[in-house]
């Protein structure tokens, strides 16, 4: 099925709207993790994503995340063949940040929360864009 190029834009809408208080804590939750770290970045990937999930997980974040994600799929008028959950593969905490994957009849929406960014030479995590709008991306990719 083929959807109109204005589909991301219709998810990342949806998202911002309805779910701003969802984002501002997810990155309310990379603030507390950066935080945590010796100075502005850390070179340990160990630092960033095992204490962001606690802390999202800490905060109730993490189910939302995969309730957020259905509402998405909704706005796609599309279904997912089960409930997603706050786990792989419907939702994925990296080193960058949450990562919402569902997989649609022809393709997979992929939403990214930029809560961190790695810079290279030397590699180091730093906290990302503090506003949701910069922080979030929306995809629909090709399976």
């Amino acid at each position: 099925m083929s959807r109109p190029t204005s589909a991301p834009a219709t998810v990342r809408e949806h998202l911002l709207t309805t779910h701003a208080d969802l984002l501002d804590a997810v990155l309310a939750c990379a603030d507390a993790v950066a935080d945590s770290w010796d100075g502005a970045t850390t070179s340990d990937r160990t630092a960033v994503v095992d204490p962001f999930k606690r802390t999202l997980d800490r905060a109730g974040v993490l189910n939302r995340l995969a309730a957020a994600l259905a509402g998405a799929v909704d706005t796609l008028d599309e279904e997912l063949p089960a409930q997603p959950v706050a786990a792989p593969p419907y939702v994925a905490i990296t080193s960058v940040g949450p990562v919402l994957r569902a997989t649609l009849d022809s393709e997979r929406l992929v939403v990214t929360i930029h809560a961190f960014a790695v810079e290279r030479d030397p590699t180091r995590y730093v906290r990302g864009p503090a506003d949701p709008a910069d922080a979030l991306a929306v995809e629909l990719r090709s399976r």
